[in-house]
């Protein structure tokens, strides 16, 4: 008994641990004025979310978040950063627009309806089948193939739209040229 206590006070740990990593990540990747050091900030949001989906005994979906997320995707957001060099806008230079506050305001009230509705008093319930690489598996080539194969048309285009990027910041100005 005293060794399963101690277990749910361990997990306690990990999971606030966790949170607090998420959240202050999440407010890195909006503060920094430099761009990789966002990028960065977002690959520990991400390593924190796959702990959270550990404690939730899903380990594939873990292995997905830090393989394709934090891996992939994040080198590839790396790659456009390193194209693009210092010359990319930072959206918080000039302090949050009415836009920014908007969206926190409107945040706050759908949070603050969903409370007092009671839509937040309740727990969700989770099969044993959640996170299992079967499911999920059978979830992406039946139910959600088209939203899938987006995804990847739209990672693609990035990756093309950022190597363009790249060739174009690059490229000297014809005055330079004719000088």
């Amino acid at each position: 008994m005293i060794l399963a206590s101690a277990a749910n006070v361990l997990v306690w740990i990990v999971w606030v641990g966790a949170a607090f990593a998420c959240l202050g990540s999440g407010v890195a990747v909006v503060s920094f004025s430099n761009p990789f050091y966002s990028a960065l900030s977002l690959i520990g949001n991400l390593a924190s979310l796959a702990v959270m989906y550990l404690l939730l005994s899903a380990e594939f979906v873990a292995a997905a978040q830090v393989l394709v997320y934090a891996g992939a995707v994040m080198v590839m957001f790396l790659f456009v950063i390193g194209y693009l060099g210092g010359r990319a806008d930072a959206p918080w230079a000039g302090g949050p627009s009415w836009q920014a506050l908007g969206a926190v305001v409107a945040s706050v009230i759908v949070v603050i309806g969903l409370k007092t509705g009671g839509r937040l008093s309740h727990e969700g319930s989770i099969s044993t089948s959640y996170g299992r690489p079967y499911d999920i598996g059978r979830l992406f080539l039946t139910d959600h193939l088209l939203a899938f194969e987006i995804t990847s048309i739209v990672l693609l285009i990035a990756a093309v739209g950022g190597v363009i990027l790249g060739s174009h910041s690059r490229a000297t100005p014809a005055s330079e040229v004719q000088q």
